[in-house]
This record gives structure tokens, sequence and C-alpha cells, in this order.
């Protein structure tokens, strides 16, 4: 594709120019160059204090011995660090997420909820200095 020499000057013609004229994308063009990835990514940087299935028990082991029906990621997160597991906030909230152990949020009718202060009726419009 771009390794191909022009027939009158013999040079390479190049991704940049054979992508516009087929008009196609220099990024899809590179995409495909590559072999597919046979093992999915993995999360990038360091793994933390502790695996992932072993924080996931401590969490669970800290919501056991909560005396609530749920707790909340930030809860969880401040008893973990007073037990000294060392860990990010994010990264208990990414786990309760994906283990579904969040607590229960509050549902209601937005109707509820709504409270208006405008008046019942609208006020009059007058121009000014004209009296009523």
């Amino acid at each position: 594709m771009s390794l191909a020499s022009s027939p009158s000057s013999g040079r390479l013609y190049g991704l940049a120019r054979v992508c516009r004229c087929w008009r196609a994308a220099r990024a899809t063009i590179y995409r495909h160059r590559l072999p597919p990835r046979t093992e999915p990514p993995r999360r990038r940087g360091p793994v933390g204090s502790m695996p992932d299935p072993a924080l996931v028990e401590a969490i669970r082991a800290v919501l056991a011995a909560s005396p609530f029906h749920g707790e909340g990621q930030r809860k969880v997160w401040a008893r973990l660090r007073m037990q000294g597991v060392r860990t990010s906030r994010r990264r208990v909230l990414r786990l309760m997420r994906e283990h579904d152990l969040l607590a229960p949020s509050r549902v209601g009718s937005p109707e509820a909820r709504a409270t208006t202060t405008a008046p019942s009726s609208p006020t009059p419009w007058t121009p000014c200095g004209q009296q009523t």
C-alpha cells in the first residue's frame, strides 16, 4: 500500500497520500496493521496493598460487622483504613459496584420532592408610569 513506488519518480507514495486517495482514516489503517490481542487488557498502575479478591473479602467483612443494613463506600473505605488496609476510595467504590455491595439508594417520586415558591397566579403586568 504505502510501500508502492511511483512509476514516474520512483518515490514511495506514503501512508498519508494513500489514505487520502482511499478516503480512509490513518488510525483505521494503523489499527488493522497489528494482530488482535489474545488476552484482555489489564489495568495500568500498581496493584495496591492487596489484590482485588482479598480486598473484596475485607469489604464483605466490614459490611458483615456493621449494624446497619447497607453502608456507603466512604464509610467502608474509612473502616478499612482504621483496620490498617490502605487503599484508594475509588478502588473501594469500583469493587463495591462490581460485586453489587453498595447501599440501596433512596428512591422517591420527583413530585414528592418538588417544591415551588412561585405564586399560584401570575401578577398582572402594567406599563411603567401607569396606575392600576
